[in-house]
């Protein structure tokens, strides 16, 4: 394990990540390999289920702003699904706001980018130890508006 993670003694864990930007997909599937996931990347999806016939992820990364279809139906989609429900999705996007604005679509956890890698890694291991959790926004608002007024 790296300094960014804990050390968590874990079997290999498959993640799927759907993000749109190049540079960002690069980093994050350096990041995950070497932290010892299978790392499935794709720049768009417009049906989820198709993208996990031969691949079964234990969480799921989707960017918000995606081309055709928006991350947050890409997520409802599997937590409609009795066979990926369990399944934690961390959704991140830029526009954090939007996502507050349209609700969590039953996501596990929502990231703001910019992030740092041992914030995203951090999540990723409380959503893989408690996969129910969903994510609620309490408590996201007030972060998400300091954060605006900052950089607004």
């Amino acid at each position: 394990m790296t300094e960014l993670s804990p050390i968590i003694e874990r079997k290999s864990k498959s993640i799927l990540i759907i993000e749109n930007d190049e540079g960002l997909v690069e980093l994050l599937e350096e990041l995950f390999n070497y932290e010892g996931y299978q790392v499935r990347c794709y720049k768009e999806a417009v049906d989820i289920s198709s993208l996990m016939e031969d691949f079964t992820p234990d969480i799921v990364l989707i960017d918000y702003l995606l081309p055709g279809i928006n991350g947050g139906e890409l997520c409802a989609q599997l937590k409609r699904e009795p066979s990926t429900k369990h399944i934690p999705v961390i959704i991140f996007s830029a526009y954090s706001q939007v996502l507050l604005s349209l609700g969590s679509y039953g996501c596990n956890a929502f990231i703001s980018k910019p992030f740092e890698l041992s914030s995203l890694l951090d999540q990723i291991n409380k959503c893989l130890e408690n996969p129910l959790k969903v994510f609620t926004g309490v408590g996201f608002e007030k972060r998400a508006a300091a954060t605006e007024k900052v950089n607004g």
